[in-house]
C-alpha cells in the first residue's frame, strides 16, 4: 500500500505545538494493513526557522513539496492581519486545482483564505480571531462553533487542541474509527471523537477525566451501556450519595450524566455502524438508547446526520461494511 504524501508548512514564528500534531497523529504507527503518511515539512524556502517557543528547525524542503503532496496541512500562521506571500498563496490554488486535500490549522484558515479556497465555503477558525476573520473573508460562511469544518477538499479547525480532533478525523476518515481510537488512545487523549463521517462537530472537546474520583465507575458504564443506566445506578456502583455523585462526576467530566451517557452512546453506535451489519434496530439496543427514534435524535443532534446516512458514507469510504 503506497504511502499517503503529506505536505507540512513551516514558518518563523510557527506554533511549534500545530506543527507537531500532523507528525504526532498520522506519524504514528496505525497498523499493518493501512497505508502510511510520509511526512515532509517545506517552508517558502528551504532553511532554518524558529518556533513560537524559541526552537530552531531545519526545514530540507522549499514550496516544491507541495507538488506531489496527497495532504498539504497549513498549520496556524503568524498573524490573522498579516496576508500570506503569494508565492504560497499561488501555490495552494494550483494544489487545489488537483484536488489536493488542503488543511487550515488554527489560523491556517487565514492562509487559506488568502488563496482564495474558502470562497462560498464553510470554514472555522480560533475563536479569538473571529471578527478579523469575518472582516477579512466576507464571502466566507463562517462557523465559530464548531471544532473543525470539512468541505469538498478543504477542511479548517478552530484553535489549538482542535488540530488533533482534525488530524484524528483525517486518519479516521481513511482507516476508521479503530485505527483513530488506537492513536487518540496512545496520544492519552478521549477515544471517543464524534463526528467520523457527519461534516460538523458541535460540542467541544471532552475534558480528560480525573478517575480518581470515580474510581471504576466510568469504565463499568462504558461495558454496560445497554443497560438503562441511571443516576442513581451509577451512585450505587459508586458507593457514593446522589448528591455527592453528581458532584464529582461533573467535576471529573464537565457534563451532566445524561450527557455524558448519550455522548458514549453515539459513540458506541458509530463503532457498530463502521465495524458490523447489524441491524439499526439492533444496535440501537446494543447502544442503550430506548428506541430508534432516540438514537435518531441523538445523532442529528451530536453529529448532524442520520444513522443510515452515517453508515452509508462512512461504508462508501471503506467499501467493507454492508450497507443498510
Amino acid at each position: 500500500m503506497s504511502p499517503i504524501r503529506v505536505a507540512v508548512f513551516a514558518f518563523e514564528g510557527v506554533s511549534l505545538f500545530n506543527l507537531s500534531v500532523p507528525g504526532v497523529v498520522l506519524g504514528t504507527d496505525n497498523g499493518p494493513d493501512r497505508a502510511q503518511y510520509n511526512l515532509r515539512y517545506f517552508a517558502q524556502a528551504p532553511g532554518q526557522i524558529r518556533s513560537d517557543q524559541g526552537v530552531s528547525i531545519e526545514i530540507a524542503n522549499g514550496l516544491e513539496a507541495m507538488d506531489g503532496a496527497d495532504i498539504i496541512i497549513i498549520p496556524g500562521w503568524s498573524h490573522p492581519e498579516v496576508p500570506a506571500p503569494t508565492e504560497l498563496t499561488e501555490a495552494l490554488w494550483r494544489a487545489h486545482e488537483k484536488d489536493t486535500l488542503i488543511v487550515g490549522l488554527c489560523l491556517g484558515a487565514f492562509v487559506l483564505g488568502d488563496a482564495g479556497l474558502l470562497v462560498g465555503r464553510e470554514a472555522t477558525t480560533h475563536w479569538v480571531a473571529r471578527e478579523v476573520f469575518a472582516r477579512r473573508f466576507p464571502q466566507t460562511l463562517f462557523r465559530p462553533d464548531v471544532l473543525y469544518v470539512a468541505a469538498d477538499n478543504i477542511i479548517t479547525s478552530a484553535g489549538t487542541v482542535a488540530a488533533i480532533d482534525c488530524c484524528l478525523h483525517l486518519l479516521r476518515e481513511r482507516h476508521g474509527f479503530e485505527a483513530a481510537n488506537h492513536i487518540a488512545r496512545l496520544l492519552v487523549t478521549p477515544p471517543h471523537r464524534p463526528g467520523g463521517q457527519a461534516q460538523y462537530i458541535e460540542r467541544p472537546v471532552p475534558k480528560l477525566v480525573n478517575d480518581n474520583r470515580l474510581p471504576g465507575v466510568l469504565e463499568w458504564a462504558r461495558e454496560n451501556l445497554a443497560e438503562p443506566l441511571s443516576l442513581d445506578t451509577l451512585a450505587d456502583v459508586a458507593k457514593m450519595s446522589r448528591r455527592t455523585f453528581t458532584r464529582r462526576f461533573r467535576e471529573a467530566t464537565g457534563t451532566t450524566v445524561t450527557k455524558w451517557l448519550n455522548t458514549e452512546r453515539v459513540a458506541r453506535a458509530q463503532q457498530l455502524l463502521e465495524a458490523t451489519d447489524m441491524p439499526i434496530e439492533c444496535i440501537t439496543s446494543e447502544a442503550g438508547f430506548g428506541t430508534t427514534l432516540a438514537l435518531r435524535q441523538q445523532f442529528a443532534a451530536q453529529l448532524g446526520t442520520s444513522p443510515s446516512n452515517y453508515r452509508r458514507n462512512f461504508c462508501k469510504t471503506l467499501g467493507s461494511v454492508a450497507q443498510q
